[in-house]
């Protein structure tokens, strides 16, 4: 559980457009996660579930950014 909380507190912080730079290495990354698991299977696959994750809380920081600045 604390990783989930280190990242999140690391992420809180950042720029949109920091924001952004990091939401397309997750999403680079979690095609190569998928292509080489397509391959030979991974040995922990649930690293790609993580990944999703960590995607989808970015784009939720950013939703919530450009809301805040409309307000």
């Amino acid at each position: 559980m604390s990783k989930k909380r280190d990242y999140i507190k690391s992420i809180v912080g950042l720029t949109a457009e920091d924001l952004r730079l990091q939401l397309e290495q997750n999403k680079q990354r979690l095609k190569k996660l998928e292509f080489s698991h397509a391959i030979t299977p991974l040995e922990d696959p649930m690293c790609m579930r993580s990944v999703r994750k960590d995607i989808a809380r970015i784009e939720t920081l950013l939703k919530q950014k450009a809301l805040s600045e409309k307000a």
